[in-house]
């Protein structure tokens, strides 16, 4: 029996995917796996890599990383499914046994690292992104985030029922409640929640919509541990690019979404951004708490994504937003 299939959606992943993969081969754990490699048509050496490591190569002819999940998903054969991106570093031996730990207690239908490791020597938009618990400002002003920060030292800015446990925190999901951005980067699913699966797409949160519809509340575990995200490591353009890619995919295929972003407010965000004061605030508590020049990247984000996301809302409202065309992606 296989205990956990690791989903990796690729596309032109080479530069990261190695010491990804090899992270996952150093697991010490009694738990059989296979790893399912789901990849876009890459043309430089991702798949020898995943060939090198005994991988499953299937064929994700949308290219994108939603899409990616979803094939995988339908060909797991695992009790588990681990949600790995091609950029994740798993950051020590022990992390599969502890990341299951939660689901001897039934009532838990997933797990997720409470935060993003921090590397003091890793780049400042890594740094950064593991200092304030999220990849995108906007997640963490708005409060939605779902990895713990610096600044306030909280996993998340919304209010929900939690019990803390030694390895884990158990956390109560309800219908018609607001819920952070779970998924992705090191999310462990039951395979069960996936019975009858058949969409092309896999969008983590919309997956937990879906089955809060049916049944509310739910249990999930925030893991005691955390996740090495290589998330755009120097490079501003790459942050840039992604930013752009949040918006223009959920425009694309917003008709396939469930989970409501309209529900959260983007007016705290512009006036955050503007009035410049708050950002300053964060920086500094955040620089006092855990000292590191990443934290003056936080006021550049802030404009960054306030900028892309503006230009691109007023597309969406012009009707002239384009798809990403992903030919030339590289992670």
């Amino acid at each position: 029996m296989i205990s956990v299939s690791f989903v990796i959606p690729t596309l032109n992943a080479d530069k990261v995917l190695q010491t990804c993969l090899a992270s996952i081969k150093k697991q010490i754990t009694k738990y059989k796996y296979e790893i399912i490699i789901a990849d876009g048509g890459s043309t430089d050496n991702t798949i020898n890599i995943a060939k090198n490591y005994r991988a499953k190569i299937a064929a994700n002819p949308l290219k994108t990383v939603e899409a990616g999940k979803a094939v995988g998903v339908k060909i797991a054969k695992g009790q588990y499914i681990c949600l790995i991106d091609s950029d994740n570093i798993i950051p020590n031996t022990n992390w599969l046994n502890k990341m299951l730990e939660p689901f001897s207690n039934k009532e838990i239908i997933g797990s997720e690292p409470i935060q993003f490791t921090y590397r003091k020597n890793a780049g400042i938009i890594e740094r950064y992104s593991a200092l304030i618990g999220a990849n995108d400002p906007y997640a963490f002003v708005t409060g939605i985030y779902d990895r713990q920060n610096y600044i306030n030292y909280k996993w998340t800015g919304l209010k929900l029922s939690v019990e803390n446990r030694k390895s884990y925190i158990k956390i109560k999901l309800e219908k018609n409640h607001a819920i952070p951005t779970i998924g992705a980067n090191g999310t462990v699913f039951r395979k069960s929640i996936f019975d009858n699966f058949k969409l092309d797409y896999l969008f983590d949160i919309d997956l937990l919509t879906i089955k809060l519809k049916n049944k509310s509340p739910l249990y999930f575990a925030k893991v005691k541990t955390g996740i090495i995200h290589t998330y755009c490591e120097n490079n501003i353009k790459k942050f840039i690019r992604k930013q752009n890619r949040r918006l223009v995919d959920y425009n694309t295929y917003k008709n396939l979404r469930t989970f409501n972003w309209t529900t959260v407010n983007p007016v705290k965000f512009i006036f955050y951004t503007l009035l410049i004061f708050p950002m300053i605030f964060d920086l500094t508590l955040g620089y006092i708490h855990k000292p590191d020049n990443a934290w003056f990247f936080h006021p550049i984000a802030c404009f960054i994504t306030l900028y892309v996301y503006g230009i691109n809302s007023l597309k969406i409202k012009l009707k002239i937003i384009k798809p990403i065309d992903r030919m030339n992606w590289h992670q």
